[in-house]
């Protein structure tokens, strides 16, 4: 049985499959997005769909140290958004 690209979850540190999980990309511009394709050019991180994550990498600002960048509320809720948006 084959199994798919592995990530980490930046909030809980769990090795999940790709498809699984959310990718947060930070693009040349220094812009960060969310990225529902998995395709867009740029650096990634990634979060699990569960709102518990979130509030965890957003806690340790662990986001920021990732992409050297502030990260601002806007990108969170938007990241909240998406999660609850299942």
């Amino acid at each position: 049985m084959k199994t798919g690209p592995q990530r980490t979850c930046m909030g809980c540190n769990e090795k999940k499959d790709k498809k699984e999980l959310i990718r947060i990309v930070k693009n040349k511009q220094g812009e960060i997005n969310v990225d529902k394709t998995g395709k867009m050019q740029g650096r990634g991180a990634y979060i699990c769909d569960d709102i518990k994550c979130l509030e965890k990498l957003q806690k340790s600002k662990r986001l920021e140290r990732v992409f050297d960048l502030k990260i601002t509320d806007e990108i969170y809720d938007k990241l909240r958004g998406v999660i609850l948006d299942k």
